[in-house]
């Protein structure tokens, strides 16, 4: 009888040991996952800065204070397109296959040397300026075509429309292949009193070959310092539908002239840009206003 008892004690006392184990092992666990959620807890705030309500401060000449700023917030600025005024967009004007000049359309000419050739006014002084440079460096650059007059861009397309033919084309794909080497009549630039073909007095033949000469060279480096731009850059033709001119000079002024060669743009590109700047500022103005809290 006691040695049944003794067994049943024993018992007992074993399931009292599980027990606290079991209770023991329990209290460990919960203590583990609070310690885990702390030290989460901690790397959070670590790699996340509290929340700060302040308002951003500026100082000085506008710098942002540098307590409160978060260059991680702060995302970099658009750069800004260079668009001239109502009163300058002769400047820019863009002339091509598909934005026609209006008819009859003629500037204010003067003439800009002995041959007679003439340009617009308000850019002929850009344009002797840039010549004069070019001449204290030792160079000879000569205009050998400027403003054209409908009539004579007219007849110059219609002589290269029969040159295209003489090849054998039929004359609608004779029409079409002279487009790429004479702008019809309204898309030529030279309409507009803007554009200058300027060669090496010592080579005036309009090809390649023309890119080669120290002229040249000096103008494509320098142009942009003048307002002008090369208009029909090397391997631009498919966006101009005009082949390389690498002697073909526009005037658009000195600001837009630097930042389309700052980068290595067409005037179609440059107003590409312009769209769709103003399509994002479209934009920006639709958004509903968000105010700092302070």
């Amino acid at each position: 009888m006691d040695s049944r008892k003794s067994r049943i004690e024993l018992q007992i006392e074993q399931k009292k040991a599980q027990q606290k184990r079991t209770v023991i092992i329990a209290v460990l666990l919960v203590a583990l996952g609070l310690c885990a959620a702390l030290i989460a807890y901690i790397l959070t705030q670590q790699e996340e800065p509290p929340a700060d309500n302040t308002s951003v401060q500026t100082v000085g000449n506008g710098e942002m204070d540098g307590e409160n700023q978060n260059p991680e917030v702060q995302a970099p600025p658009e750069p800004l397109v260079p668009v001239v005024s109502e009163e300058e967009s002769w400047m820019t004007v863009l002339v091509n296959n598909t934005s026609l000049l209006k008819e009859g359309y003629v500037p204010e000419l003067v003439t800009v040397n002995s041959a007679g050739y003439k340009f617009d006014a308000r850019a002929a002084e850009d344009l002797q300026a840039m010549l004069q440079a070019a001449r204290e460096e030792g160079l000879s650059p000569m205009i050998c075509s400027s403003y054209r007059s409908w009539e004579r861009q007219t007849t110059l397309f219609e002589k290269q429309v029969v040159k295209q033919q003489n090849t054998g084309l039929p004359y609608e794909e004779a029409c079409e292949k002279a487009k790429t080497v004479v702008a019809f009549p309204g898309t030529s630039e030279h309409q507009t009193g803007l554009a200058a073909d300027i060669v090496a007095t010592s080579h005036q033949l309009l090809d390649d070959s023309q890119e080669q000469t120290a002229e040249q060279q000096w103008l494509m480096e320098h142009c942009w310092e003048y307002g002008f731009i090369l208009r029909y850059p090397k391997d631009k033709s498919d966006i101009t539908g005009i082949i390389y001119e690498p002697w073909h000079y526009r005037y658009v002024g000195h600001e837009v002239a630097q930042y389309i060669h700052e980068n290595g743009l067409c005037l179609e590109e440059y107003w590409q840009q312009v769209e769709e700047q103003d399509l994002r500022q479209a934009q920006q103005a639709n958004e509903p206003k968000q105010y700092e809290q302070g």
